[in-house]
């Protein structure tokens, strides 16, 4: 860990800077562009029976959208006030009124034509609800009730047969905490979370190049690094306050560089609202944009490092910092011999790049005395996605960029919960400040905690809901299912299987906020819906971790609360006291002051949230920098250069490698059908123009893109894509991606896949003639060949 500390939000220049302007037309009028007055005065009216309280969760509470860490308005990178409409549409979700009963109580039929975003927009769930097989619509049910027959569901059976999730949803480092700590209490490994399922790579990768398991560096590093690499992340989509700092770095002078299949027009120019002159006129953000394949970002870093190598084979000294090397790392001789193997012509069919754009990039990073990569799920979301990071991990290293200021790497992270999930062990392979297969973090907890935890490996998500449609007989055969959040049938592959297991297992809990698709869905014997306070409304406050480690805490605010919601971590701590009454006094946590102290026991690098108490109050772990000076918390302080084999990509001729995107969205609740930075709507198929032209398309024209695992009727949307690659969005474009496909080290589902793409007229016109069967068994063959 570092010793320098973080030292303090800087200040904007005052002066403006025309070079940086998308247009002199004021507010982008004319332009494809988000209308951030527009949306925010839509916002303000749909909270308008509760704006005082909207206004204090928005200058009082740590932000529950992005993990960048709002406070407030305010955060640790930027002076000034920082506002977005992430924030501001998740924002409805703390101040909306209960659902009224008559539509609460509705025919489960009824209940069920609604989408998710019409079933968000009824409001809050105000008190727990149960629905028993045969029963067509919840009949509310006391908190004894409900939790009485989720706990005596438990109590006979195996341990195995159970499993725990949390979502990201604005959730608290005290409520995964708890949760790790009752799951081990109960006698399960299976508990998981949003969190593993989109970056556990990026904690896989770094800890076995680096031994970090987190962002080594700060959002302030991207402030005058000489360069700053956005890998498969469209920051400005998903993380909207990331656009100020982007524009404080091209201030001083930092390149931009975009490494993505799909030229997102958001990277390439955005008007921040929180910023006078780029609201105004728009800023300028990346100064180029590399289109490398689905999947063919591996051969694109052997491509830099082969570029290094023999810029070094000329002139040593080059490309490579072989002192940083020398005194920091293992494994480059392996590497350049691996490296040295490799054919140009593989890397470039691979990565879809030519031979001299790679050249260009490898000689930008190679004059840069500083640079920062970041990346997100364009990296992660792949069979391969460790190999992705490591990858990643050996361009920093090579060229000394870890440890010091205005370099680093750092996965950036989606919503404000996830940094914290792993971390206070709410995931199958981790304990709260460790490993679950770490014999000494074993001990510690078990110390710690006061009993013994289970021996044996918990599954993830995906293979707990397979687990589901187990037979009868089966030891892990899953019975009861208890997710805080989230919904499975919109968001893992193969939403025809997650409704099958969802509705196989004999008890399912939805701890949430809201009703969404999947609460609606039959159990074998029950379905229980209990209600959960956000993060403003918990006793106590709560806390959450930055992407770059700042842990925040988010006071409770005064304000108006919904029927029987409880605090996430309090309904954990009831329940597993009606499990196992004698058990009740090792479990603790009986206040969220409480549990903060114990986690401070149990996190090491978490020592100082235990005096987190009042609004502002932050600290950061590690320090500004992990692996300061190069000195990486491996056993030999060293960081790994290693090998990395190109994946096989398994596109057949002919056919496109698909991936999904997100659009106006937050996770999987979609707050606009039109995405406005593009004007695609949510069943658009992004395809390139010589793609278009191959297929004989016309702009909107209706199309179907398929595969053996299903089908996705949309519309051809010309877009500037790499060819043979194209879009759907994410939900919607689910149904095409395999469920069972895991990355090996980290276990990600899979989100990227082989397709045909045909125009509709051309598809229905062979429905009856077996060509479709046809046409699927000739790509399995094709890929298995």
């Amino acid at each position: 860990m570092g010793k320098t500390k973080h030292t303090g939000p800087i200040k904007l220049p005052a002066k403006p800077d025309p070079k940086l302007w998308v247009s002199k037309i004021p507010f982008g009028l004319g332009k494809v562009k988000p209308k951030h007055i527009r949306e925010t005065a839509k916002i303000a009216w749909q909270n308008r029976d509760n704006l005082p309280y909207a206004v204090r969760i928005l200058t009082q509470g740590v932000c529950d959208g992005c993990a960048l860490g709002v406070s407030g308005l305010y955060d640790q990178t930027l002076a000034g006030p920082h506002i977005c409409t992430t924030r501001l549409n998740v924002l409805r979700l703390n101040t909306m009124p209960a659902i009224r009963e008559e539509l609460l109580h509705a025919d489960i039929d009824e209940l069920s034509r609604l989408s998710s975003t019409e079933l968000r927009q009824l409001g809050r769930i105000p008190y727990p609800l149960i629905r028993k097989k045969g029963e067509r619509r919840f009949r509310r049910a006391t908190w004894d009730e409900a939790l009485d027959t989720i706990a005596t569901k438990m109590r006979g059976l195996n341990p195995k047969q159970m499993a725990f999730y949390l979502t990201a949803r604005g959730i608290t480092n005290e409520s995964y905490y708890v949760a790790a700590k009752v799951a081990r209490l109960l006698g399960t490994n299976n508990i998981d979370n949003a969190s593993r399922i989109c970056h556990s790579p990026s904690k896989t990768a770094l800890k076995r190049s680096v031994g970090v398991g987190a962002s080594t560096c700060n959002y302030k590093d991207w402030i005058g690094t000489d360069v700053l690499v956005f890998w498969g992340s469209v920051a400005a989509n998903n993380q909207p306050v990331s656009t100020k700092y982007m524009y404080a770095a091209k201030r001083k002078g930092t390149k931009i560089i975009v490494i993505n299949p799909y030229y997102e027009p958001s990277m390439e120019q955005y008007w921040i609202p929180s910023i006078a002159e780029s609201a105004l006129f728009g800023t300028k953000l990346a100064d180029d944009v590399y289109q490398v394949n689905i999947g063919g970002d591996i051969a694109f870093m052997n491509g830099i490092m082969k570029v290094w190598f023999e810029m070094e084979a000329h002139q040593p000294g080059s490309a490579i910092d072989h002192a940083f090397v020398a005194a920091h790392t293992n494994g480059i001789e392996e590497l350049r011999a691996h490296v040295a193997q490799q054919d140009w012509t593989t890397l470039t069919q691979s990565s879809g790049l030519t031979r001299e754009r790679i050249s260009e990039l490898a000689h930008l990073l190679a004059r840069a005395s500083s640079a920062v990569f970041v990346w997100s799920m364009g990296l992660t979301q792949h069979r391969f996605g460790t190999d992705n990071i490591s990858q990643v991990a050996n361009l920093a290293l090579l060229r000394g960029f870890l440890g010091r200021e205005h370099c680093g790497l750092m996965p950036i992270r989606g919503h404000s919960g996830v940094q914290g999930s792993g971390e206070m062990g709410a995931d199958p392979f981790s304990l709260p400040g460790g490993e679950i297969n770490s014999a000494a973090d074993r001990k510690r907890i078990e110390q710690l905690w006061g009993f013994e935890l289970p021996s044996w490996q918990g599954d993830i998500v995906g293979v707990t809901l397979e687990n589901a449609l187990l037979p009868e007989e089966q030891e892990r055969k899953l019975r009861l299912f208890y997710t805080s959040g989230g919904n499975f049938l919109e968001t893992m592959p193969d939403p025809a299987f997650v409704h099958n297991a969802l509705e196989s297992m004999d008890v399912r809990v939805h701890q949430d906020i809201i009703l969404n698709t999947s609460t609606l869905l039959d159990a074998r014997e029950a379905v229980v819906v209990l209600p959960a306070m956000t993060r403003y409304e918990q006793p106590g406050g709560g806390t959450s971790t930055s992407t770059e480690r700042m842990v925040y805490f988010s006071p409770e605010i005064a304000g108006p609360r919904i029927g029987e919601a409880r605090a996430e971590w309090d309904i954990y701590v009831d329940l597993a006291r009606r499990v196992k009454p004698e058990a009740a006094a090792q479990l603790g946590c009986q206040t969220a002051e409480a549990i903060r102290a114990e986690i401070a026991l149990a996190a090491p690098s978490y020592d100082g949230i235990q005096h987190l108490r009042e609004r502002g109050d932050v600290f950061q772990y590690g320090g500004a920098w992990l692996c300061e000076d190069g000195v990486c918390p491996t056993p030999d302080g060293r960081g790994r250069l290693l090998p990395i084999e190109l994946p096989e990509l398994r596109k057949p001729e002919g056919h496109f490698a698909v991936t999904t995107r997100r659009g106006k969205q937050f996770n999987s609740m979609i707050y606009s059908d039109i995405d406005p930075f593009n004007e695609a709507d949510r069943y658009d198929v992004l395809i390139g123009q010589a793609d278009m032209r191959s297929l004989a398309l016309q702009e909107g024209e209706a199309i179907v893109v398929y595969n053996g695992y299903g089908a996705m009727h949309g519309r051809a949307k010309q877009s500037d894509i790499r060819s043979g690659n194209i879009e759907v969005h994410w939900p919607e474009g689910n149904s095409l991606i395999p469920k069972g496909v895991y990355e090996p080290f980290a276990g990600i589902p899979e989100y990227n896949t082989a397709v045909i793409v045909e125009k509709a007229e051309t598809y229905h016109a062979h429905k009856d003639t077996r060509y479709v069967e046809k046409r699927i068994l000739e790509l399995e063959t094709e890929m298995e060949g």
